[in-house]
Formats: C-alpha cells, structure tokens, sequence
C-alpha cells in the first residue's frame, strides 16, 4: 500500500508542475529567480504577504551561506516552508482524553473528515464516539451514521431539528457509560449567520464544561483546500465566530493551489492538525510540516 508522504507528493503534483518544477529545474540563482519564485508562490495561493516574506528570508539565506544552486536553494526552502507551517507540540488530544468540536461549512468535507479522524484514533488504540449534533441539514446524521459504521465506533443523534447542545448532553452522556475517551461532535455548516454560529457553539460549549469538567476541548476547522483563497475568507470568519485550535485541509489532492496550506498558517496563527489526500478512510493524517514542504517542492 502507498504511503501516505506519497499520496501527499501525488496530490501536490499539479502545484509542483504548475509553479515549481520549471523554477528548480535551472541551477543558477540570479534576480530573475527570486522574481519568478516569489511570482510562483502568489499563484500557488501562498498569499502575497507571506510570499514575500518567505523570498526574503530564502535571499538572506543564500547569501550568509553562501549557497551556490537552486537546488541547495530548494532544500534551504523546504526547511523555511517547514517552519512556518510546522504545529507547535503534539495535538494536545493526541495524549488525553478530550472533545473534538468540528465546524466547516457545507461540502467541505466535514463528515468525512469525522469518520476518517475516528478511524485514525480507533487505529491508535482509542475509544472515539461521535455526536450527530448537525440537526439542521437534512440527512446529516445519516452520512455520519455511515461512516460511524466504517471506522467502527458508536454514535448518538437525535431527529432533524433538535436542539444541537442537546444532542451533545446525550452523548457525553453516552461517552462516560461506554468508557469512551474521544468525542468527536459534528455541528451545523452554516456561516450566513455568525451570530446563530457563535450562539450555538457557546450552548454546546457550556454543555461540554458543565458535564465534562476539566476535560480539554479543541475547535477544528475543516475546510477545502481546493477553493484556494475563499478557504482563507471562511477561515478568517470562523476565527471571528470561534476561537479555532486548528485546522483540517482536505482534497488537498484535488488543486494546483496547494500553498494555501502556507498561507493559512501564517494568517490565522493556528496549526494545520489534519490534512486529507483522498477518498479512503486512510487518506486522512495528521499534519507534519517537514512532510508537506517536501511534497510541495
């Protein structure tokens, strides 16, 4: 079976041909190269600010140690691309028992992302269970009734139109009777109105810290790397209606336009957690910098 660093560097393929290959293929470094790679970074959706700054420290660089290629400039990008993206420690849940509280809008990838996050602690040797508290979108707790099944773990879900946070007090409910110690809560994907956004996040909040107290609770954006720049847009609002802990990108395999990931780390200060390279139910891993930097050049 494919590793999953080479699934990565395959769905960074289109990125790399579109805006890098042709760049790395030379070997002198002259002006032209720090205007074409700086050029090759906007259009890849690294965003002009961070492209910029990335191209001066990459100049600066060069210059102290006296790097004498593009390749050598490549491996000294790789490492900078790295930094700036690399999650600072270990997701926090990865070592305790804790809440996962995902937000996204509609089509982003959200349940998927939940059945496939399930999978991977289910793999780890951790109890998950997931909480339908997505009551708004018709058919939202049956998509996620499905991939409960595929990753084997126990679900709770209410009928259409429930209130969410009550959903939430019957899984944890739930959780403390099955012993489980991961609970992955699905919420409605609507942005058009922050303000009912913020009011039933804060509900379900209060109902994690009345029943659970003391038990950490981390909120993850799921968003669609393929959308480029308007997945920045919607991670900038969500920011503003929650205070987000990271991040999940999936289809990242689907754009040309991979350096978003780049560009939302220096944005919005929040670590990328999990990033998706496909259709199964292993095409979902946490996120390593190191890695990504790699695929991308």
């Amino acid at each position: 079976m494919a590793s999953f660093f080479s699934k990565l560097k395959d769905g960074l393929k289109k990125t790399r041909n579109s805006w890098f290959d042709a760049i790395f293929g030379e070997d002198r470094i002259s002006d032209e190269f720090f205007d074409e790679l700086e050029e090759s970074m906007i259009l890849a959706d690294m965003g002009v600010e961070t492209s910029t700054s990335l191209v001066e420290a990459l100049r600066k660089q060069i210059k102290e140690e006296k790097l004498k290629n593009r390749g050598e400039a490549r491996e000294a990008l790789i490492s900078l691309i790295a930094q700036r993206v690399a999650p600072e420690g270990l997701f926090p849940l990865d070592e305790q028992a804790g809440v996962i509280l995902i937000v996204g809008v509609n089509g982003v990838g959200k349940t998927t992302s939940i059945g496939k996050i399930a999978h991977e602690y289910k793999s780890r040797g951790r109890k998950p269970m997931l909480a339908a508290a997505d009551t708004f979108r018709a058919a939202a707790a049956e998509q996620l009734g499905i991939w409960a099944e595929r990753a084997g773990v126990p679900m709770v879900r209410h009928q259409e139109g429930s209130d969410p946070a009550a959903v939430v007090y019957d899984a944890i409910a739930s959780y403390k009777a099955k012993g489980c110690d991961l609970l992955i809560v699905d919420t409605a994907g609507r942005l058009h109105n922050k303000k009912n956004l913020m009011n039933e996040l804060s509900k379900i909040r209060k109902v994690i810290d009345r029943e659970l107290p003391g038990v950490p609770c981390q909120v993850l954006l799921v968003l669609d790397a393929t959308t480029g720049q308007n997945a920045l847009a919607q991670a900038l609002a969500f920011q503003e209606a929650s205070d987000l802990d990271g991040v999940i990108l999936t289809k990242l395999d689907g754009t040309a336009k991979g350096g978003v990931v780049v560009n939302i780390c220096n944005t919005l200060h929040v670590p990328v957690r999990f990033i998706g390279v496909g259709e199964g139910i292993d095409d979902l891993k946490p996120f390593d910098g190191q890695e990504f930097a790699q695929a991308l050049l």
